[in-house]
């Protein structure tokens, strides 16, 4: 099974009276327990491909699968019980509420969950706060706490609800450089230890070193596949790509795969 699956999925925006083709024709698959990284220069596509694994956002045409459901023509409720249960997030922002403790900000997306008791929820909090490193902080306000100790927090919140799918966009761009490898390294001790999928949206070379898959993306469309294995990238020419082609580097792929910029990509 896979654990995400795109078919032939294309996103346009309207603005103003133009029409902005956003993604052309995308078509991909994801196994259950990768690191993945989508990257791309701003303005490519790769958010709004984030969003729509997400079922942040809808298809113009295509298909979406979430664990082999069509999740094309749910419905808002649909969807939002489905992030609820199946996909976290993780935001370059934190987006964490100031008003509630660190325990508090984890424990909120579970609100919803009417299955879950309050000393189920309570555990929760306390296992994922102890998994990142933060039990001691679980009566900690956001502005009490530092950008890797926040960053902590939402990674938390995010793993609570026990997903198939962590989606972090740009999860390092507000964090200094030591700080930003602390992170990814405790993302990917996670993603080693639950078998949690982790996709990420970014411009950050170190997060692309980290990622066991890429997909590379360009104007909308999927222009280059990477596959680590044994410390060694294999690279796919995608067939809208021109030279085509297969190659292999020794280590990291190259720099034209992370983009060349460092901002947040706006798309």
């Amino acid at each position: 099974m896979k654990v995400v699956r795109i078919e032939h999925v294309y996103k346009d925006y309207l603005l103003g009276e133009q029409k902005v083709q956003a993604l052309k024709d995308i078509t991909l698959s994801f196994d259950p327990g990768v690191f993945l990284a989508i990257a791309g220069p701003s303005g490519s596509g790769k958010t709004t491909l984030l969003n729509l694994i997400g079922c942040i956002d809808t298809p113009t045409s295509g298909k979406i699968y979430i664990n082999d459901q069509d999740v094309s023509g749910r419905t808002p409720d649909q969807l939002a019980d489905l992030r609820a249960r199946t996909i976290g997030f993780i935001f370059q922002t934190f987006n964490l509420l100031p008003v509630l403790s660190a325990a508090e900000n984890v424990e909120y997306p579970l609100l919803q969950r009417k299955d879950l008791s309050r000393e189920e929820r309570q555990r929760r909090v306390a296992h994922f706060l102890d998994i990142v490193g933060l039990s001691k902080y679980a009566s900690h306000r956001p502005n009490q706490l530092s950008g890797g100790q926040r960053q902590r927090v939402a990674i938390a919140r995010a793993l609570a609800i026990r997903p198939a799918i962590v989606l972090a966009d740009e999860p390092t761009a507000n964090l200094d450089h030591k700080t930003g490898e602390e992170i990814l390294l405790l993302m990917k001790r996670i993603n080693r230890k639950l078998k949690t999928t982790f996709i990420f949206s970014t411009h950050d070379k170190r997060v692309i070193a980290k990622a066991d898959r890429l997909v590379r993306v360009e104007d909308g469309e999927i222009s280059l596949l990477g596959m680590r294995k044994d410390a060694r990238w294999s690279f796919a020419r995608h067939r809208a790509a021109e030279g085509g082609g297969n190659g292999e580097v020794p280590t990291e792929p190259p720099a034209a795969a992370a983009g060349e910029q460092s901002h947040a990509d706006q798309n």
